[in-house]
């Protein structure tokens, strides 16, 4: 009886048949289908680990922009303002140009003015001349922006630094060249060298009126303080809601770096 054998030497084997040695089909189309997908990838944008495109670069450096400048504005309305020294009076302990750092967090959580605390306080009123501008609208623009951010010390620069001598209800008076604080003798080792307490200006007893600061400067000789203007408002002392906050460091220039503490001690 003749039986009928596949043909071994080529042909077609039907469907479902493969050749011996040969490739499956569906394997074949599957590494076929693979390739074509990594040449697909490999030919598209490229993307983060999170699956998006990164975003271009006139759009990221505007953005890192402003989130920092966010940033500087609330460190200068919480956290520290920078301010210069404009003038000697503060001498040795704060020399002119020297930038410090002023803690405006510390009047948020309940601080005081306290004698002895060097502070920043707004002019209350006729201590410091008309401030002028440089004429030129542009710079002045900028440097109002830059300030409002925190960035450079205030445009107007109408704040003055000086030391706490008195606070409201205390009694100040100086004779000769002791300075007294309710009757008790003030030690004053900050003072200019060369400088006495008094610096040839007797005044007193002056009470502080309450939710006032009496203040001085370190370089007693050449400080326009509350001494030199017990004819205006208050008598000369300064209203605490004027005070900015203690100085707390010097931060420029780097060679007269300095902490005095988180309240200015």
């Amino acid at each position: 009886m003749a039986v009928n054998l596949p043909d071994t030497h080529g042909g077609d084997a039907g469907a479902g048949a493969a050749a011996p040695g040969a490739p499956v089909g569906g394997r074949a189309d599957a590494r076929r289908a693979r390739r074509a997908a990594e040449g697909r990838r490999s030919r598209s944008p490229k993307k983060g680990r999170s699956g998006r495109r990164p975003r271009p670069w006139w759009i990221e450096i505007p953005a890192m922009a402003a989130v920092g400048l966010v940033v500087a504005l609330l460190i200068k309305t919480c956290l520290f303002q920078v301010f210069t020294i404009p003038s000697g009076s503060m001498e040795n302990t704060l020399r002119i140009g020297d930038r410090v750092g002023v803690n405006k967090l510390a009047p948020l959580t309940g601080w005081k003015p306290e004698p002895g605390q060097p502070v920043v306080f707004k002019d209350p009123g006729g201590w410091l001349p008309p401030q002028t501008t440089d004429g030129n609208p542009l710079t002045d623009a900028l440097g109002s922006a830059l300030s409002f951010v925190g960035l450079v010390p205030p445009k107007d620069d109408n704040y003055l630094v000086k030391r706490v001598i008195a606070t409201g209800g205390q009694t100040v008076q100086c004779s000769g060249s002791t300075l007294t604080v309710d009757g008790a003798k003030v030690d004053e080792p900050y003072l200019h060298p060369g400088d006495d307490s008094c610096a040839g200006l007797d005044f007193g007893p002056v009470t502080v009126p309450q939710g006032h600061v009496w203040v001085e400067g370190d370089h007693r000789s050449d400080s326009a303080d509350s001494r030199y203007h017990q004819r205006g408002p208050g008598g000369g002392a300064v209203p605490v809601d004027n005070v900015v906050g203690p100085v707390s460091a010097v931060v420029w220039p780097l060679g007269h770096l300095d902490w005095f503490g988180w309240v200015g001690r």
